[in-house]
């Protein structure tokens, strides 16, 4: 049913107007049809399927950034807000709709009469569209309905998923009960989730007990398992809200899955090899053919409780262990979407060249700041130093808030040597020591700001860290954290966290040295290359496509040619 064609004006038809607009000064025709243009190959879109009408881009505009599209900030601002004052012309001066396509008749009739505002909100996309497309009231069906939404997808940022299909889809049948004259026809409701769970509360308190007791060794230093016991820090407070909620979760499944409730009175109860498989097995089926990363963890982290809390006996051990490795044969290693998005765009040419040069664009606005505002100066700079240290030492975010003068960044050979950046294996996550020789270039800026904007941060305080925050004390992970993303997207539009930066230096270094993880492992500072490779062997993929790439480009002799 979808036609393939707007059912409203375009930006193209928004462009002649304005160009043929005799109530506009010369000037105002000009400038509004060059934002108009700007804004269509921002957009990335033909202007002939590009609705005419602000409701539909803002969405779209709201998300571009200047630096992406070759533009700075003020440009852009400028004609984004020239686009604001064409499309509200455009609706009042040339009677274009403002949200979407006028009603037909029949259609204005019905809405007319719907009393509840969030029907009526729900309905307005649909009917507009039917009436657009010379669809009656009648005529409505689940097809229709379905082409709507495909429609819908493609000419908007609304959503398109299931939820929003059966919100439409609801408010259309409750209005076929209420509203005289409206067509019998029903349409199907997808399915909607559980929304009840088992209170917590209503467990056995001997499981409630149990789980808290579990958890509560999570805090301590404590030996693995095993043959050769390590040494295991305590985990940090997200880890065991993360934990607790996945047993209670783990629990809640069981009882949906027809275990007694009053079952599971222990740990041991609930580690049954029985219920567990039950529980894995319920969430294997909502995940599809291949079961996903949680349901996969979730068998190794309860074969985990059982063999850290020695609450099974050994042969349901065996089980659990069976189960846990029936799971991860299935375990797709690599990278996230999310971080494979990164990636992409830091391997994009340009972008990252951005990111490394943005710490001296933000130490040079740092030096005219810092008499008339000497605070805010200080935090620039900081953070100007903190994106020059993870652009050449991609560190945790952990070791980079903890980073000392004297003790972690240190000189060896001299005050006018070259900095080297240090953890000792014990503070390091994983218990690898890292050392990493810094570039004269980065030691200048750090001196810097060390000198220069860091004793404001202080405050009076003797203490040695490099990131100091308000108190005087070390600056807090999130802070920072924040403060250097927020800083990247404002200057290039790239989203990246300060883990993120240890993705961009793998792809980076696997780039120029294709194939050889052992040397992305020294950097980042793995123990095994096995972790390595595992984590990043779909770069490979970017990089063989890249390489046969140019071979084909090198065998047709510029046969690609750019056409005006």
């Amino acid at each position: 049913m979808t036609t393939g064609k707007l059912v409203e004006p375009s930006f193209a038809e928004l462009l002649v107007a304005v160009q043929t607009a005799n109530d506009l000064a010369p000037k105002t025709r000009t400038q509004w049809s060059c934002s108009v243009r700007q804004m269509v190959v921002a957009i990335d879109r033909p202007a002939q399927s590009i609705p005419a009408r602000w409701t539909a881009v803002h969405p779209i505009v709201r998300n571009l950034h200047h630096a992406r599209v070759g533009s700075t900030y003020k440009t852009f601002a400028n004609h984004k807000a020239n686009l604001r004052a064409c499309l509200a012309w455009f609706a009042n001066e040339k009677h274009a709709p403002q949200v979407g396509r006028p009603l037909t008749p029949p259609w204005a009739s019905l809405r007319k009469q719907i009393k509840e505002q969030h029907h009526r909100k729900r309905l307005s996309g649909l009917m507009r569209y039917c009436s657009g497309t010379a669809i009656v009231p009648d005529a409505v069906n689940d097809a229709v309905l379905d082409s709507y939404m495909r429609y819908r997808g493609e000419t908007t940022r609304l959503a398109t998923d299931s939820a929003a299909r059966r919100r439409i889809a609801r408010s259309w049948n409750t209005c076929t009960t209420v509203v005289d004259g409206w067509p019998s026809c029903r349409l199907i409701e997808p399915a909607v989730k559980p929304l009840t769970e088992t209170p917590w509360d209503s467990f056995p308190q001997g499981l409630r007990d149990a789980i808290e007791d579990y958890l509560a060794g999570l805090t301590k230093i404590r030996r693995s398992a095993g043959s050769k016991p390590k040494r295991i820090p305590p985990c940090k407070a997200s880890t065991i809200r993360t934990r607790r909620a996945e047993l209670q979760a783990a629990a809640r499944m069981a009882v949906r899955e027809g275990v007694p409730i009053g079952r599971l009175v222990s740990l041991n109860a609930m580690l049954d090899p029985v219920i567990v498989e039950k529980v894995i097995d319920a969430y294997w089926a909502k995940d599809g053919e291949e079961p996903r990363t949680y349901t996969i963890d979730l068998a190794w982290k309860l074969f985990s409780v059982a063999r850290e809390t020695k609450c099974v006996s050994e042969g349901d051990l065996e089980r659990l262990d069976e189960i846990r490795a029936a799971l991860e044969v299935h375990r797709q290693g690599g990278l996230t979407e999310k971080n494979r998005k990164v990636v992409r765009q830091v391997l994009t040419d340009g972008i990252w060249d951005e990111v490394v040069r943005l710490p001296a664009a933000l130490m040079a606005q740092a030096r005219l700041r810092r008499r008339d505002a000497p605070v805010k100066a200080a935090v620039l700079a900081q953070v100007a130093t903190g994106i020059a240290v993870l652009s050449f030492a991609p560190i945790r975010l952990g070791n980079l808030i903890h980073i000392r003068l004297d003790e972690n960044l240190i000189k060896p050979g001299g005050l006018n040597s070259p900095y080297w950046l240090v953890f000792p294996r014990y503070d390091v996550k994983n218990r690898v020591q890292l050392e990493f020789a810094l570039r004269p270039e980065l030691t200048a800026l750090i001196d810097e700001y060390i000198h220069d904007f860091r004793p404001t941060l202080l405050r009076g305080s003797n203490d040695t860290w490099l990131f100091p925050g308000e108190t005087g004390q070390v600056k807090t992970a999130r802070t920072l954290s924040l403060q250097i993303t927020d800083r990247i997207i404002k200057a290039t539009g790239l989203r990246i966290t300060v883990h993120q930066f240890r993705h961009a230096a793998a792809a980076i270094l696997l780039k120029h040295r294709p194939g050889e993880y052992e040397l992305v492992r020294r950097l980042l500072g793995h123990r095994n290359v096995l972790t390595t490779r595992n984590f990043y062997i779909g770069l490979d993929t970017i990089q063989a496509t890249e390489i046969f790439g140019n071979i084909v480009l090198e065998r047709m002799g510029g046969a690609f040619e750019v056409v005006e």
